[in-house]
């Protein structure tokens, strides 16, 4: 069946859900994972009233970069210890990209998986609307079988 599952993260608790449900799944099938964290870009503050850029000490693009990879290896680290422990085969990796769903959708091709393990706040109505879904992006944009957890 699946030999291959990618399972993207954002650390979350609903993330973790699909984490140890794609962990699961691997195991069972004797398939191998691959964890995915999506950083998006930089995004300067601005005072809202004038739009006008306002420098932060501290929070640069340089200073955001360093603090964003290094919260997705402790993210990708845990998360392979986890894999480690139940025996199943991980792969980790981390990419910058503003559309998460193009990342995941790029990462399962690049990465020949079989099947995407992720999660969903399942909203509905306005809110969906608004707030869009990664999650139905992935499954309106690639051809994968997608297995979501809520």
């Amino acid at each position: 069946m699946y030999k291959h599952i990618l399972v993207p993260t954002d650390g979350s608790k609903l993330s973790s859900k699909a984490v140890k449900t794609a962990i699961n799944l691997a195991k069972r099938l004797e398939a191998r994972v691959t964890v995915l964290h999506v950083i998006p870009p930089y995004e300067p503050p601005y005072y809202e009233a004038m739009m006008v850029y306002v420098p932060v000490d501290g929070f640069d693009p340089e200073s955001y970069q360093k603090i964003t990879e290094e919260h997705a290896r402790n993210i990708l680290d845990a998360v392979s210890e986890l894999a480690k422990s139940a025996g199943v085969t991980c792969a980790t990796s981390f990419v910058n990209d503003a559309e998460p769903w193009r990342a995941i959708r790029d990462c399962a091709r690049s990465s020949k998986c079989d099947v995407i393990v992720m999660s969903s706040h399942g909203r509905r109505g306005i809110s969906g609307l608004l707030l869009g879904s990664e999650t139905l992006k992935v499954l309106t944009h690639s051809k994968f079988p997608v297995l979501v957890c809520r």
